[in-house]
Parts: structure tokens; C-alpha cells; sequence
């Protein structure tokens, strides 16, 4: 869950890797540090907070350095404080590692080297990495030794004072990454750490160790193994990409970039005229053996899974089930090779996803990925991967990777009704219509921001929200709790519609906010009953709607309207008035919106 960079060069090191660093803070955030080689000392700053605590520290430095490694903290062992924050160093100070991931069995080999003598300054399981590269042998063999006795997940950077211009990455079960440059090298947790200098990337696979150089690379597995196939790939994202682009935040961005992203997710997929639904990616897929499909996932991509599950069984016909990943991983699911197991991941490196991927493979199931993000760990896992599309999303609360994998889940439902033959050509054709015009009515929805705003700043100093909804409504209302609860810290609770009467009901009283959703169809006409029970009750209401109940919908709050839509696109309306709600109710509260506390965007430990 934390962000590390190395770079080694011809370029004074430290503003290089305070930059990197700041492009990586959305993975962790509660300390930074850096290492650098100055003239055969190593060098360390350290401190807790933010990248600008350490920019601060690192100012009054006049040192020359050309190669180091820096790291942006999330927690995991041990407090945040300047001892645990990472680099951490042999007992020499020769040596220097960062590291993301989880140390399994760190107290057991702290243990041994305390007792052989090594002295440890940190609470951290990380450190035991460092003291177990001290020794004999090159830095390779070293490394060697090192990984036979970690027990875990890890990405390392590595820096040995004793090996003038290189560094070491160590990859095993969490994402690494290469920046190739002429006359430079980076090592990276993910592409922003590097792409304002070179859109050169190459993936580390889990049991490689990468050595770089200013102008070379080499790659080999934990035997010594050479690998010479490795592929470098050119990455097609803008660094003004990761820019706020005049946005106050990067969460507000996004949320005004859906419109545009859900287009690139659709182009080259569907027909327009006839309707046809196509995935250059699922050559010799066939559903002919599938007897059912599990969905899994994580958060706000569960939601997505569990959003897709209405539309796959009503267009398709298949069994769909939807279950946590973290849940999945642990309950011995009957798995075999007629099971299909669709796994949805932004960033293809979530440890649980990643974990139910591998045991579904283990278990003969065929596996699909739904993934934002291009040669990650669980792209390589899968059998198919479809790809969202959506560019880089850096606020920790996902808005545009969730409308996109809506968008594929609903796309992948039409493309299996498609080969199935469950519904007509002309039903496909009259689904594939409505979702080309999503588009253009997410831009006309987002103009009414300024509405929402006002909203949220009637509403901010309430601490109590329920959010309701029935059929496709009731992921999307939890997505819409979960939202609100993410950014602004206050309560709220996404709840079926159909379950208020079973006990949820005896919360409403009238400084609780009940937020309805009624989507298109009987399950929005059932859950007007709803708002009438709230309304007796004296609570608060705040309905966004489908248009066709608008004749009906009993006096509220507020009201708001999605433009005309089908059943199963309507939550890739309704999302944005709730997405801007959680937003603006957070920015009146004045949280920190793009690194909220105690997340991390990319969850890679467990």
C-alpha cells in the first residue's frame, strides 16, 4: 500500500525523486523518506506527513547525488513516525531498501538476526530486508539468499553503496515497474512516478530482480535466470494527464472526465447502426461450457460486479453470482472448468483480487479481468482481460474507473446475449443506442453542479445518511454511501429499499437524510412506498430519479432528474449527482478529498 521510486542517472537525484514521489503519494501518505549515494555516503531524509514535510527537509541540502530510492508510507507495521518511515539500512549504512507489501514472517527472522547481532530502529517488519542483504557475495547473490527467507508480498528498491551506478528491484506479488530513458533509469510502484520523463515502461513480472544502470537494464528470475524476452512497452497516456488540469481537486476532474472516458470505453466495441457488440480481446471465448459466472471484487469495483449481475442474467441468461475478493479467497469455493470467474480491478494489482484470480486458476475456472490498467499482475493472471479505458485516476475515491467497468460489465452482457441468442438482434440494437448517448447526457448532468453544491451545503453539518434503492439502485446506492463515508468521514449507509420495514426503519427520525435512488422499471415504482414511510417519519429526503416517475414522487427535499435512459444504463446517471454530492459535501467540510485519511488508492497487502 505504499509508493517507492528509484532512479539512477545523470540528473541531481533528490528533486527527481521528491517529483516521483509526489505522483505516488495517492498510494500512501503518512511519511516519506529518500536515500541517496553522496560521494560513497549514504544519505537519508526522513519525516512524517505529506511529500511537502520532506521537500521541506531535503531544501537546505546542497549535496550532489545522482542515484537514489524514496518511498511514500501507508502504514501497515508500526506507527507513522520518522523511525519506521522507510528507507531503512544495514547495520553499515551500505545499504540502503524500501519496500511496499507485507512481510509475513518478519518476527521470526527479527528474532534470529537480533540474536546474531543485528540491531534493528524500527517497528517495522520492512527492516529485516536490510539487514538480511548484509553479508557475503555480490548484491545479486545476496538478494538471492535474502528472498528464499521472505515469507509475503514485496516490491523492493534497493540501493548497495558497495556497486557504484545501480540499483536492484525486487518484485514478488506486488507491482513494479522500469522507466527507460536515455541516460537514465527509474524504478517505480506505478507509471506517474516517471512519465513526465519517459513513456518507455517495463513490467516486472512476481520472482524477478531487475538491475539498472544509467544506460542499461537487465532482468533475471531468483535462480540468475537472464530474461531477454522481456518487453518494453510505450505507454499512450499524456503526463498533463496526472494534472489537475485547473480542477480544485483530482476527484473533481475525474468525475468532469467521464463523459469523455466512457466514450474511449465504448469506441471500436459497438455498431451503431446494427447494433453489434464486439471484443477484439475475447478471441476463442465461448461461454458453450460456462454453467455460471462469479463475480468478484473489491469495494467500489464490487459494486460494478454487482451492478453487471443484473444485466448479464437478464440479457444473457447465465447464473451470476458476486462476492467479495476478500471473502472469496478464504471460503473454498466449488470452482472447476466450467465456472467463469470475471475478477474487476482499477488497478490490477488489489492483493485480494489478485488472490481470488490465483485460486480460481488453481481451481480450473477460466478466468476474465476487468482492469484499468495495462500489463499488471492481474492481467498476466487472466485468460481475457477487457480493458476500461479510463486513464489515470488519481483521487483515492474512484468515480470514472467505476462508470467504466459499468460500461464493459453491461457491453461484455450484450456481447454473451450476443452469442447466446437470448434477445433479439433489435433489443441489442435498442440498448446499444441508449448507451451511445450516455456521453452526451453525462455532460448535460454535470451541469448542474452548482445545484449540488448548494445542496451539499444544506446538508454537510448532518452526520447521519441513508441511502436507498432496489434492483440495480441497491449497489449503487451503497456505491453512493460509500462515496460519502470515504471523503467526508460522516456515516452513511447504502441500504435495499425492500429491508427498511425489517429494521433500518427505526433509524429515521428528522436529522436523518434518506437519499433515494429510483431507477427505471417496478423496482423504482416500488420504492416510492419508501419516501412515504420516511416522509411520516419526519425524515429528510433526497430522491434522484428516473423521469418517468416524476408524476408520481410525493414531496421532498430535493429532487433530482436524470435525463431518459434504459434500465440497466441508469446507474451510470444516477452515480454523478452522488458522486458531486460526496464531493461537495466533503469540500463544505473542508477534508482532504484526493488523499482522504486512512485510504490508499491502490490497496496491494492485505
Amino acid at each position: 500500500m505504499c509508493g517507492i521510486i528509484g532512479y539512477v542517472g545523470q540528473r541531481e537525484v533528490i528533486s527527481i525523486l521528491l517529483n516521483g514521489l509526489k505522483h505516488l503519494e495517492y498510494r500512501g501518505y503518512d511519511s516519506a523518506g529518500i536515500a541517496v549515494d553522496e560521494d560513497g555516503t549514504m544519505k537519508t531524509f526522513r519525516k512524517t506527513g505529506k511529500i511537502t514535510g520532506l521537500d521541506t527537509l531535503c531544501k537546505g541540502h546542497h549535496g550532489q547525488s545522482y542515484r537514489g530510492i524514496g518511498h511514500t508510507r501507508w502504514a501497515t507495521h508500526g506507527a507513522p513516525s520518522e523511525t519506521n518511515a522507510h528507507p531503512h539500512l544495514d547495520c553499515q549504512r551500505r545499504i540502503a531498501v524500501v519496500h511496499n507489501g507485507i512481510i509475513e514472517n518478519y518476527r521470526q527472522l527479527r528474532k534470529e538476526l537480533e540474536e546474531s547481532g543485528h540491531v534493528f530502529l524500527s517497528e517495522t517488519d520492512s527492516e529485516v530486508i536490510a539487514h538480511l542483504l548484509e553479508g557475503e557475495g555480490t548484491p545479486f547473490e545476496r538478494i538471492q539468499k535474502a528472498v528464499k527467507r521472505l515469507q509475503g508480498s514485496y516490491a523492493l528498491c534497493v540501493l548497495f553503496l558497495d556497486e557504484l551506478n545501480t540499483l536492484y528491484g525486487v518484485r514478488m506479488f506486488n507491482p513494479l515497474i522500469m522507466g527507460i530513458s536515455e541516460g537514465e533509469c527509474f524504478l517505480a510502484s506505478d507509471l506517474p512516478a516517471f512519465l513526465d520523463t519517459t513513456r518507455k515502461a517495463i513490467y516486472l513480472e512476481d520472482g524477478e530482480v531487475a538491475r539498472i544502470t544509467p544506460t542499461s537494464w537487465e532482468v533475471k528470475d531468483f535462480s540468475g535466470k537472464s530474461k531477454t524476452s522481456k518487453t518494453i512497452t510505450s505507454i499512450p497516456w499524456d503526463p498533463l494527464t496526472a494534472e489537475k488540469g485547473g480542477y480544485k481537486h483530482f476527484m473533481l476532474k475525474e468525475i468532469h472526465e467521464q463523459p469523455q472516458a466512457l466514450e474511449d470505453t465504448i469506441l471500436g466495441r459497438v455498431d451503431g447502426i446494427t447494433g453489434q457488440v464486439r471484443f477484439d480481446e475475447l478471441e476463442n471465448f465461448s461461454l458453450e461450457t460456462v454453467e455460471r459466472v462469479i463475480i468478484t471484487a473489491c469495494g467500489t469495483a464490487c459494486h460494478a460486479g454487482m451492478i453487471g449481475k443484473y444485466s448479464i442474467e437478464h440479457l444473457a441468461k447465465v447464473p451470476v453470482e458476486v462476492e467479495y475478493a476478500s471473502e472469496f479467497r478464504y471460503r473454498q469455493p466449488l470452482l472447476n472448468e466450467k465456472t467463469l470467474v470475471i475478477c474487476i480491478s482499477q488497478s490490477g494489482e488489489t492483493a485480494d483480487t489478485l488472490a481470488a484470480a490465483r485460486l480460481a486458476k488453481d481451481s480450473h475456472a477460466r478466468v476474465l479481468s476487468i482492469c484499468n490498467s495495462m500489463g499488471t499482475s492481474l492481467t498476466r493472471i487472466a485468460d481475457w482481460t477487457l480493458y476500461t479505458r479510463a486513464g489515470i485516476e488519481i483521487g483515492v475515491a474512484s468515480t470514472k474507473a467505476f462508470t467504466c467497468q459499468l460500461a464493459v460489465l453491461f457491453l461484455l452482457a450484450l456481447y454473451l446475449a450476443q452469442q447466446r441468442k437470448t434477445i433479439e438482434n433489435e433489443c441489442i440494437l435498442y440498448q446499444v443506442q441508449f448507451l451511445l448517448t450516455l456521453p452526451r447526457q453525462m455532460n448535460e448532468l454535470l451541469k448542474i453542479s452548482d445545484h449540488i453544491h448548494e445542496l451539499a451545503r444544506e446538508y454537510y453539518l448532518y452526520h447521519d445518511f441513508l441511502y436507498l434503492g432496489r434492483g440495480v439502485c441497491y449497489p449503487l446506492a451503497l456505491e453512493g454511501a460509500l462515496k460519502l463515508k470515504e471523503i467526508s468521514y460522516l456515516h452513511a449507509e447504502g441500504l435495499s429499499a425492500g429491508e427498511m420495514k425489517h429494521g433500518p426503519i427505526a433509524l429515521i427520525e428528522p436529522d436523518v437524510i434518506s437519499v433515494v435512488l429510483l431507477g427505471r422499471g417496478i423496482t423504482g415504482v416500488k420504492t416510492l412506498a419508501n419516501i412515504e414511510e420516511i416522509k411520516a417519519r419526519k425524515g429528510k429526503v433526497i430522491v434522484i430519479s428516473h423521469p418517468e416517475h416524476l408524476e408520481v414522487i410525493p414531496p421532498v427535499e430535493k429532487l433530482l432528474v436524470i435525463p431518459e435512459t434504459s434500465e440497466f444504463l441508469a446507474p451510470l446517471l444516477l452515480i454523478i449527482p452522488l458522486q458531486l454530492f460526496a464531493y461537495y459535501v466533503a469540500l463544505e467540510k473542508g477534508s482532504d478529498i484526493d488523499q482522504p485519511r486512512n485510504l490508499a488508492k491502490s490497496v496491494t497487502v492485505e
